[in-house]
């Protein structure tokens, strides 16, 4: 992947959210590290690379699109029915309240380092929260752009889950993990957009 100047649009299928969580509590061993994927959501950014910090970054992911990709460890697999019944746990008034929170949004507040290696922070939103956070990435050489922030769930007043009474539930910190593979040019102000 090349970097222009100029606006951009990035997302699936050129690209993957991904979020990943760990268990905590006495009962551990039970239960499984999760990983979601996001399969709606889009990005924006303002390249300026002779000057990264005039660079910036949006991004929204529709909360109804979280799904449950699998559960490493616990005492048995997961089977099909129980990420279904994961994934409605998430989308519920106890999490995430995906219908009345329709949208995770992130907006880039400062850009530091350099393709190969940058930071950007933001105001990430979740549930009419704001609060910053710091998205790290990188080029990795080989086309590809990708990273990681982590997010700590109560901040943005999301209870972690939890069962038997506290024994197992989930870690507070959640990781992120993002990879991109193509930018799609958008026009600036007054130009026509490219004709295929």
């Amino acid at each position: 992947m090349t970097f222009s100047d100029g606006r951009h649009r990035f997302g699936p299928p050129a690209g993957r959210l991904l979020i990943k969580t760990s268990r905590a509590g006495l009962g551990r061993k039970a239960g499984h590290d999760l990983t979601i994927e996001a399969t709606r959501w889009s990005g924006n950014t303002m390249v300026v690379a002779s000057d990264p910090e005039k660079s910036s970054v949006t991004v929204t992911v529709e909360t109804g699109s979280l799904t449950v990709l699998e559960g490493t460890g616990g005492l048995k697999p997961l089977t099909d029915a129980d990420k279904e019944e994961i994934g409605r746990t998430l989308k519920g008034e106890g999490l995430l309240h995906t219908a009345q929170h329709p949208a995770i949004t992130f907006r880039s507040t400062s850009i530091t380092g350099t393709i190969e290696s940058f930071e950007i922070t933001g105001d990430l939103t979740i549930k009419r929260q704001t609060h910053p956070v710091t998205v790290h990435g990188g080029s990795d050489g080989d086309g590809m752009v990708c990273g990681w922030a982590t997010v700590t769930q109560s901040t943005w007043g999301i209870k972690p889950y939890s069962a038997f009474l506290g024994a197992l539930k989930l870690a507070d910190d959640v990781r992120i993990e993002y990879a991109v593979t193509e930018l799609e040019p958008l026009p600036g102000p007054g130009q026509a957009p490219e004709q295929p």
